[in-house]
This record gives C-alpha cells, structure tokens and sequence, in this order.
C-alpha cells in the first residue's frame, strides 16, 4: 500500500513537472498569448475583487472585536488591538487565507475549464493544429495568476485594516487613536513583502496544480469534478506545507 502510493505520487510528480516543461516552451506567435492573459486578469483576478473585499473587511473587524473583548487584563496598552489586527492581515490573512479561499474559486474554475474542454476534445483539437496546447490554455493563467494575486494581497491589507478602524466605533474598549497608533507602532515594511512573497508563491501552486489536474482529466463529466476537487483540496495542501516553509525561510532567525 505505501508502495503504490509512493509510485503514484512519483507518477504524478514527474507528469506534473512534464507539463511545467511544455508550459513554458516558446509560443508558436506572442499575440494570441497576450489576448488570452487579458481575458484571464479578468477572470482569475478581476472577477474575485469584490469577494476578496469583502470577507477583508469583516475578517478586519472580527479581529479588532475579538482581540478588543478578550483585552481584559488592565496592564497591556489598548493600541494592541492595533497592533494585532494590522500584523494578522499582513502576516496572515491577506496572504495565506486569501489564497485558500481563491484556491476554492480559481483553482475549481481552472480545473473544471480544462477538464472540460479535454473530454470535449477541444485540447486534442489544438494539438492537431499544432499549438501547444498546455502553453496556450495554460501560460496565460500563470501569468494573469502571478501578476493580479498579489494585487489582491494588498487591496486585502487595506480593506481589511479599514474594517478593523470602523469596527472601533462598534466598542467603547478601544478609541480610534488608540486603535490607530497600534497600526503604526513599530510597523516593519518587511511584512509587506513577506506576504507578496508568498502570495507570488501560492499563486503559482494554484495556478499550476489546478491546470495539472484539469489538463490530464480522462473520462466525463464525473471526472471533471473529481478534478475540481482535487484542485481545490491539493492546492490548499502545499499552500499551507509552503506557508510553514516560507515563514521560516523568511522570519526565521
């Protein structure tokens, strides 16, 4: 049983780092490429705005809240709910919980797209034609993926601090002041980029792992969602393997 679930996962890796390869390959005329990583900006990455501001500004809140309530010990200053609710959303939040929740919207809808259109018999068309297929319907995802994520990263940021100041007026535990001078109590830029960092790396894997899984689908509309899921739920996987890895390489001392 380990056997065989270590062959597969060997199978699968190797295929996955195949279609990187034939990803990447030079396209047969740039034009078409960038027409189609227009359409997919607004795809992957203007289509999720509103989603995207709208669980910042409400997670900013629920933070500024909570930490606010559980302040009860009377010697810690009240700008720590500041101080907390600006780390967590630059730290966290708008990096790591951002790109699960986009791996559960992008991710499914990559996957269920090439999956679609494999047992459609639309991927064997191209190659027919002699397109490269995985770099046409692919490369353009990547791209508008690495280039719009991290854009989100930071409209997050800011919706969600936002949410946190205007919570302020919903408790008498903490003023505005108080909560303000928490957010620039020894701010370090770093964590701005700590978090397009990984945001650039989360990107990628789901960008990438949902294409895989939608690219080499076999079967039929079952097998598509199956792969919708598997996007969903392996890309989230290393999403949070490479949140423990990069913390480390990045803050670890």
């Amino acid at each position: 049983m380990i056997l065989r679930g270590l062959v597969n996962f060997l199978y699968h890796t190797g295929r996955y780092v195949e279609l990187l390869f034939k990803i990447v390959q030079k396209p047969e005329k740039s034009s078409p490429y960038f027409k189609q990583i227009i359409r997919e900006i607004d795809k992957v990455g203007i289509s999720s705005i509103i989603l995207v501001l709208i669980i910042s500004a409400f997670m900013g809140a629920v933070i500024t809240l909570q930490t606010a309530y559980n302040l009860t010990i009377a010697i810690i200053p009240r700008y720590v709910v500041g101080l907390g609710a600006r780390d967590s959303m630059l730290l966290e939040f708008s990096s790591t919980m951002i790109a699960l929740i986009l791996a559960g919207k992008v991710g499914s809808n990559i996957a269920s797209e090439l999956g679609t259109m494999r047992i459609t018999e639309q991927i064997d068309a191209l190659e027919i034609m002699g397109v490269n297929s995985a770099g046409y319907l692919i490369l353009p995802k990547v791209i508008a993926s690495l280039f719009f994520f991290p854009v989100l990263t930071l409209m997050s940021m800011i919706i969600g601090i936002l949410g946190g100041y205007f919570a302020t007026f919903m408790t008498d535990q903490v003023t505005t002041s108080q909560f303000l001078y928490g957010i620039h109590w020894q701010f370090n830029p770093f964590y701005i980029v700590y978090s397009l960092i990984k945001m650039f790396v989360f990107a990628f894997i789901i960008s990438t792992v949902s294409a895989y899984q939608g690219y080499y689908v076999q079967g039929g509309a079952v097998q598509v969602g199956k792969a919708s899921t598997n996007a969903v739920v392996y890309s989230d996987v290393l999403i949070l393997l490479f949140n423990v890895i990069l913390t480390k390489l990045l803050l670890g001392s």
